[in-house]
């Protein structure tokens, strides 16, 4: 098929290569004229695991182009796939002016029938919208589907090769086998496809990333309780995963959910229902709770520290999550800010989102530093905090953290909070750090002073 996809950012990006991968002709749009030079020279501008590769072999293979113009003979097409933000505005809801934008684009240039598929995330009711500009501005028909993105950052490209379901919102039969068709390759395996209508559709994505959120919160709010009343959050998530009804998934404590999705859905759901008049008050608490889980943490680095004002922590975890420069929402961004606005100075490291979190920080000058070795952080810091569990995070030199980390100011060793539950405490312990973990009890885990000194 000959497609055109709107919208060259993570999701237009991954899907436009992922089709041009299965065989079809691609061409992706963007009005950002830069990002489209970056591509045809090969560069690609998120980092996504395995998506590099991908580009530069369909663009030898001419499968995939890039421009920021539709011509022909793109405009006539056998679908356009809307893929472009739908950020929040500042109530929360989603703004979803860049797709109706895109809708106005396709009705003045398709020259024969064909689908316009929205891949974005937008509230319910956008593709009855999007459907009614067509109608009414296009010089053929045009029908609208839904077929929402699940893809996850640092798996993306293996998620649309191998998802767990496609989910089609369509009403014309014409419709719904022209995207089986498409979708062909995907479905060797077994059955993918779901087929619902447009509304429903669009109403899954968003429950979809608010169900996950809410177990996160959960979790974190569980951890929370744990640490004021010395229970183990490991053993509780043990006992509640056990049951096969609720599952082992998305049950581990830690800095919060951040990224690009959950934290724009899960507000963008309860803005919705609000709008309707149907309070989504589990949402809502989702998202306060997320919240609040970095003032958590910097009281967790304050009781341990002390007094932050002059001290120095190190961050090692930038990004919302590992295999992905992506910063935005990031638990990094929110512990900082804790961090300096009750005195400290923070200096990071991350294997790929470094800049971009220098970038975000940038307004506070010389109090945030990143720094290109993980190690390097360490040095002049009073604690070490662990955001996000890169593997090259997992098994480090505690032996040279030790030595790196600066001593409390009451002589108490440098502290350790492991905000991924990932470290063994011994470990930490036994190179003569403090240990602690999200929701574990700290008493079991207090180092002996007199071994600790020994140790020095």
């Amino acid at each position: 098929m000959r497609l055109v996809v709107f919208g060259i950012g993570y999701v237009g990006l991954v899907t436009g290569t992922g089709l041009a991968e299965l065989g079809h002709d691609v061409l992706c749009i963007d009005i950002d004229p830069q990002r489209i030079r970056q591509l045809e020279d090969g560069i690609i501008p998120i980092y996504e695991p395995g998506l590099d590769d991908l580009v530069r072999r369909n663009v030898r293979a001419k499968r995939l182009t890039f421009a920021t113009q539709v011509a022909s003979p793109a405009d006539e097409a056998d679908a356009y796939f809307i893929a472009v933000g739908t950020p929040p505005g500042p109530d929360g809801a989603a703004d979803i002016s860049a797709v109706t934008s895109v809708a106005e684009r396709i009705a003045e240039i398709a020259k024969q029938p064909a689908l316009a598929v929205v891949k974005s995330t937008v509230p319910v009711g956008t593709c009855d919208a999007v459907q009614a500009i067509l109608d009414k501005k296009a010089h053929v028909g045009l029908e609208v589907v839904s077929n929402p993105e699940f893809l996850k950052e640092g798996t993306a490209v293996q998620d649309f090769f191998r998802p767990d379901r496609i989910v089609l919102g369509a009403r014309s039969e014409s419709a719904k086998e022209t995207l089986r068709l498409l979708y062909a390759p995907l479905q060797l395996s077994g059955e993918r496809v779901v087929v619902t209508d447009p509304r429903s559709s669009e109403l899954t994505k968003y429950a979809s990333n608010t169900m996950l959120a809410m177990r996160v919160s959960f979790m974190n709010e569980l951890a929370r309780l744990c640490d004021a009343t010395g229970a183990d959050v490991h053993a509780v998530r043990q006992g509640v995963g056990s049951d096969t009804r609720i599952g082992k998934r998305f049950l581990y404590a830690g800095p919060g959910y951040g990224g690009s999705c959950f934290p724009k859905d899960v507000q963008a759901l309860f803005h919705l229902g609000r709008a309707h008049g149907v309070p989504m008050r589990l949402a809502e608490a989702t998202h306060l709770a997320n919240e609040e889980q970095a003032t958590f943490l910097a009281q967790i680095v304050e009781k341990a520290v002390g007094t932050l004002k002059g001290k120095t922590v190190a961050l090692w975890g930038l990004a919302f999550k590992p295999e992905t420069d992506d910063i935005r929402e990031s638990p990094a961004l929110k512990l900082a800010v804790a961090l300096l606005e009750r005195g400290a100075n923070v200096v990071g490291h991350d294997p790929e989102a470094a800049a971009n979190f220098a970038k975000a920080m940038v307004q506070y000058g010389t109090r945030v530093k990143v720094v290109d070795r993980d190690y390097d952080a360490l040095d002049g810091a009073h604690a070490l905090v662990l955001l996000t569990e890169w593997r090259s995070y997992r098994a480090p030199n505690f032996g040279e953290i030790r030595k790196r980390l600066c001593d409390s100011a009451d002589d108490l060793p440098p502290v350790v909070v492991d905000g991924r539950n990932v470290w063994r405490p011994q470990d930490v312990m036994r190179a003569g750090m403090r240990y602690k973990g999200i929701g574990v009890p700290s008493v079991a885990l207090a180092p002996d002073r007199t071994s600790l000194g020994a140790l020095r």
